[in-house]
């Protein structure tokens, strides 16, 4: 049995157990003790529990306040290892069920503790923990998207032809992943003004980022970079002898494969380079500001404004019932891919990562055709409509998706329908999944998923402060 389905089949045994526990008493609902007990817990931060007792005591919807509490610290509970290497804080962070950490999940699982990081010390050293492991990653490989703990230790992976070497998870080339790193760095500066991070090392995968991105816009040849893996997965290998198919250089940046894994069918992949602008104008500043490398900067500033403008030109199309809207992938020849993808970055996340504005009327319309089933990857069932993509399958919604469409919503009625949708999805088990089928939430892939259950808690937390009566 192969881990996906391993992974379903332990999901619905999972949710069988919970389901039979999760009762009710007349009105009343009682829900079962699910976070690991306190002693069990890999890292306790007071700011985040005081967040929870918080919205415990000011939110009425007592299933609201258990999936909160069990979710928003999920990433703390089971999954960081917090020590200090050489004198620095050092954090390893694991995806959930497996163990390894990748430089997207691992930022976006920290990333909604950043707004407590300036009250809380621990907290603060964990986060700087991560970022100093990430700078480290990103300097042993800058085109692997997943690394483990142990710098000596050769995985389940070790036959992909690419070049592969030890400590190195997996080698999916993904424009995202050296871009959280830099959104967790700018963002964590900003908020706590602490340096200590920024030093020569970090500098250097700054500019290994930079190399990187370069190599990827293939102006001159087709880089260092290709992956092919002995699989019946057409998702998990390229074709072309591992550099995927042809593309036009017009300035944008390849990327092999999407957020969820999966290989991209054109490879400039539209979402991701938005993200690349906006984290190479970060990176800029930072350089300006802490490193006083002006000339680097400049080279940051440059490369985000020619993706930048060929991003205006080659990524907006005309749909016969949207208008203009972003597509999700190009090749520079005049293809495109319509559609969309759970995994952030997404088309619909771009406003959450600061890409464009909401109000962008080619976003609104792409939101539109997204959220719609002209999109092939909206699904829509008895049990929730969300977005999937091909990762998981056909059918298979993504709680990641229902978050960010919220996260992105200026609409009341919009939002309080994402909120409701994620509690009644659950399946009992008082956590979010990876995906969760459209008519069945107890169908549901990887009980065990941190991402999902961080990035909810973020989303109900933004609720409760800017919006609480959605809650009711």
């Amino acid at each position: 049995m192969n881990r996906r389905n391993f992974v379903q089949g332990l999901s619905l045994l999972t949710a069988s157990v919970f389901l039979k526990q999760y009762s009710f008493a007349g009105s009343a609902p009682t829900f079962p003790v699910v976070r690991p007990a306190a002693d069990k817990r890999r890292f306790r931060s007071r700011s985040v529990e005081a967040a929870i007792t918080e919205f415990n005591k000011n939110v009425k919807d007592k299933e609201l306040g258990w999936l909160f509490a069990n979710c928003f610290p999920s990433t703390l509970d089971t999954t960081v290892t917090h020590t200090t290497l050489q004198g620095r804080p050092d954090t390893y962070v694991i995806t959930g069920d497996i163990d390894a950490m990748w430089l997207r999940d691992s930022s976006a699982q920290v990333w909604p503790y950043l707004q407590f990081i300036d009250k809380d010390t621990e907290l603060r050293q964990l986060v700087a923990g991560v970022i100093n492991r990430q700078t480290r990653c990103v300097i042993k490989d800058p085109y692997a998207n997943a690394f483990y703990g142990d710098d000596t230790k050769v995985g389940e992976w070790k036959t992909d032809m690419t070049k592969m070497q030890a400590g190195v998870h997996e080698r999916k080339w993904e424009i995202d992943s050296l871009c959280y790193p830099i959104r967790l760095a700018y963002h964590y500066w900003k908020k706590t003004n602490d340096t200590k991070p920024f030093d020569a090392q970090w500098q250097q995968a700054v500019k290994k980022t930079l190399q990187t991105f370069r190599e990827q816009q293939r102006r001159e040849n087709l880089g260092p970079y290709k992956f092919q893996r002995q699989t019946a997965t057409a998702t998990d290998t390229q074709p072309m002898s591992g550099y995927g198919y042809p593309v036009q250089p017009v300035g944008l940046i390849c990327s092999a494969f999407r957020p969820s894994d999966d290989a991209t069918l054109y490879s400039f992949l539209v979402p991701s380079n938005f993200f690349a602008v906006v984290s190479l104008r970060q990176a800029s500043e930072m350089m300006t500001s802490l490193a006083k490398d002006t000339t680097t900067a400049q080279e940051l500033t440059a490369l985000a404004s020619e993706v930048e403008a060929a991003l205006r030109k080659h990524a907006i199309v005309n749909h016969p019932q949207h208008g203009k809207i972003y597509a999700y992938e190009v090749d520079g020849f005049g293809s495109q891919v319509l559609m969309d993808d759970a995994n952030v970055p997404s088309l619909v996340s771009l406003p959450y990562l600061g890409a464009v504005p909401i109000t962008d009327p080619v976003y609104q319309n792409t939101r539109k055709f997204l959220l719609s089933q002209d999109n092939p990857f909206f699904f829509k069932g008895k049990a929730a409509e969300g977005i999937g993509g091909p990762h998981v399958g056909q059918d298979m919604i993504w709680p990641i998706a229902i978050v960010t469409r919220g996260l992105t919503s200026t609409n009341d009625a919009e939002i309080r329908a994402c909120v409701q949708s994620l509690k009644s999805t659950h399946a009992g088990t008082g956590y979010m999944h990876e995906s969760f089928h459209k008519d069945d939430p107890a169908k549901f892939t990887r009980s065990w998923f941190a991402w999902a259950n961080t990035i909810f808690g973020e989303f109900l937390w933004k609720v409760y402060q800017e919006k609480p009566q959605l809650l009711a």
